[in-house]
């Protein structure tokens, strides 16, 4: 079934003294759980072997006490104790024939060792490189640290193998990993054996792997992943020296793991980084080295991975992030069915679990990270409980998944939508600067309903109370999505905004309903999230003179969780938009913003013609309260229960909307939803055991 097309994809390739099955290669990613879930974390990988990958690693792995990131999660393997815990992963990662990772990682001039407060090594003495910019700096390693590190290498590759992997992947990418430091002249500044020359910085490589392969023969391979291009000026490793590293070390790893120099270049989101946006960088590279290579792109097309791999670009197809929407890529290519893929949309929403040291989520796969702690699998799902029927009330992100799931299962599905077009939220967002990306949200999920005969869809189709009883579903699933206010009540203001005369103030509704303002506008960014600057950038298109004005330290402050802060702002700056940080609107004025600081509230004008407030939603809610306000009409109408849910609930982020109609539909008659909701966790998690006195 397979198209032939893509049958490169499905030769197997050597790794070292492995062979991976195919070309599908899950690079490390991170997924917020680490050594607090490692349970989950373990089922996530396993269920990416069931979906065919061929080679499937862990996130970064601190592979010594003397360099940890804390605050950020991720996994352990600093003494045996550790090992229990990793080998529950691998074996899960091995189950379908797939070859299981591990990342080690060092950390030194990012780890600033809060938990173990030792010491922060690095080859250079500089201040730590951390998110929150923290206040420690790292002494720089001598000989005898050096030779320690190398010996702490060999027993971490030691456990590697006990705990039952394959492969190690030594880090030397995103501006994280100890490799990386040692190449880079930025933070290898020494004038001894180890650094100076590209041969000197390549020394601690090569010893380390060295050593590596010493310790475990040839029972495991060993890969490097390495920066591109550090893109941070003359000291940086740069992508020509990268070649030369490469041509100079041409057989050094068993794989060549290729990743841009710093993360948010790496995952930058759809908004700033198209699909396959690195392969300039690492064209050519193959032809240096016999070895095989692995490179990333967030590659959701099949006919582009194909094409990589025919024109000897890559040997081996490296996702993180579209191997979280769909695990089951490969499989999916295989049967010939990319149809059913679940695309990536680029929002970076799971990267957030790990910069907020929380689960992760994924807009696209609502059951990413939950396969064990719900028992949630991504392409399988119960059938139907006692009830037969549903009526979904709302075509956004949360009632369309809802809709799929429910359909399913079995239920007979009607999807009524208040506007004309299905999409809700998605389908005006995706007209956006940069959001095209998010439309595969509900295009992915209109397809999956279209192929199913038991859902009726119908647009243009506003219910009142009197029609829902009329209709005789059994089950009312509300779905209505929110509005954005106009009144300013946020953050900064919990009670509706002063306002004296008639300035004209717009919300995102009315821009994304095509009513632009003109003049000068200042957009009043009290959300946070990627609204403020995304209406910013479509004002000054429209030809506006913008000024965003919000509270926050950084414009569209959130966004640092995903990467784009920083993207946004130089994009912001770009179209000639003017940035105001550390301040609030206090009051509309007839002809401006009365404008206050965050801090002294010191109080300042802003003239401008016309006002944008992105501030909070209002859950549209109506129908649902009306409905529960005539439950003693439930029992003669037919229905069993009526459930509200994603932003009519509680607006939030478009993957909260998902994961709350895939639960719904998951919870339906199981009794989740019954009088007894809440007296414990509906998930499982994993409790520390008490160690011994």
């Amino acid at each position: 079934m397979r198209d032939p097309r893509y049958d490169i994809l499905f030769q197997p390739m050597a790794i070292g003294p492995l062979t991976a099955k195919n070309r599908f290669y899950q690079v490390p990613h991170c997924n917020g759980g680490g050594y607090r879930d490692p349970s989950a974390a373990a089922a996530m990988r396993g269920i990416k072997a069931e979906g065919g990958w061929g080679v499937i690693f862990t996130e970064q792995t601190e592979m010594h006490h003397t360099s940890e990131i804390t605050p950020f999660i991720e996994l352990r393997l600093w003494e045996d104790k550790d090992i229990p815990m990793l080998r529950k992963m691998a074996q899960a990662m091995k189950t379908h024939g797939a070859l299981a990772g591990i990342q080690l990682a060092y950390s030194g001039i990012n780890g600033p060792n809060f938990y173990t407060k030792e010491v922060p090594m690095a080859p250079t003495a500089l201040p730590i490189r951390t998110f929150t910019n923290d206040p420690v700096q790292a002494r720089g390693m001598d000989k005898t640290d050096i030779r320690n590190l190398r010996r702490w290498f060999v027993n971490a590759a030691k456990r590697c193998r006990e705990a039952e992997f394959d492969l190690i992947c030594l880090y030397g990418a995103h501006g994280f990993g100890i490799f990386q430091h040692f190449l880079s002249r930025a933070t290898n500044q020494r004038s001894d054996e180890y650094g100076g020359s590209l041969e000197n910085r390549s020394r601690f490589a090569r010893e380390v792997i060295a050593d590596m392969r010493d310790a475990v023969g040839d029972t495991m391979a060993l890969t490097l992943r390495v920066s591109l291009d550090e893109q941070i000026g003359n000291l940086g490793f740069s992508n020509a020296e990268l070649r030369e590293f490469v041509d100079m070390n041409a057989d050094l790893p068993d794989c060549w793991d290729l990743a841009q120099g710093s993360w948010d270049e790496c995952s930058g989101p759809s908004r700033f980084k198209q699909e396959a946006a690195q392969e300039t960088l690492v064209q050519g590279i193959r032809a240096l080295s016999s070895k095989p290579v692995v490179g990333v792109g967030r590659f959701t097309s099949p006919d582009v991975m194909a094409r990589m791999v025919r024109q000897g670009t890559l040997d081996f197809i490296g996702c993180a992030r579209p191997s979280i929407a769909d695990p089951f890529i490969p499989q999916k290519i295989d049967e010939g069915r990319i149809e059913d893929i679940r695309e990536c949309i680029g929002c970076n929403m799971c990267i957030t679990g790990d910069m907020t040291m929380s689960i992760s989520r994924c807009t696209q796969n609502p059951t990413f990270m939950e396969e064990w702690r719900k028992g949630w699998h991504p392409e399988k799902i119960a059938t139907k409980g006692e009830s037969d029927s549903v009526l979904v009330i709302g075509s956004g992100p949360a009632g369309l998944e809802a809709a799929r799931a429910l359909a399913l299962r079995g239920y007979d599905v009607a999807v009524a939508e208040a506007r004309e077009g299905f999409g809700g939220r998605v389908a005006r967002e995706r007209l956006l600067p940069g959001l095209s990306a998010w439309g595969r949200v509900i295009d992915y999920r209109l397809y999956q309903i279209g192929q199913r005969a038991n859902v009726e869809m119908y647009q243009g189709s506003e219910l009142s109370v009197e029609q829902v009883l009329e209709f005789g579903f059994q089950n009312i699933c509300v779905a209505t999505g929110s509005t954005w206010r106009a009144d300013g009540v946020a953050r900064q203001h919990v009670v509706p905004m002063p306002q004296t005369g008639s300035l004209p103030v717009y919300t995102p509704d009315d821009l994304m309903a095509g009513r632009l303002p003109k003049g000068r506008v200042v957009v009043f960014d009290d959300d946070h999230y990627y609204m403020g600057g995304v209406l910013a950038e479509l004002c000054a298109q429209a030809g506006c003179e913008v000024t965003i004005v919000t509270p926050a330290a950084f414009v569209s402050d959130w966004t640092r969780n995903t990467l784009e802060q920083g993207a946004i702002h130089r994009r912001l700056a770009e179209v000639g938009v003017k940035i105001v940080l550390n301040t609030g609107v206090a009051a509309l004025l007839p002809d401006g913003v009365e404008t206050n600081c965050a801090y002294t509230d010191a109080r300042g004008h802003m003239g401008c013609d016309a006002v944008v407030i992105v501030g909070s939603r209002l859950s549209n809610d109506t129908l649902y309260h009306d409905l529960a306000a005539r439950r003693a009409d439930w029992a003669d109408a037919g229905i069993r229960s009526v459930q509200l849910i994603g932003d009519a609930a509680a607006p939030a982020p478009i993957a909260w909307a998902t994961y709350a109609g895939h639960r719904y539909a998951r919870e339906l008659d199981t009794g989740v939803w019954g009088d007894a909701w809440g007296d414990s966790p509906s998930f499982r998690r994993e409790i520390t055991e008490l160690a011994v006195d």
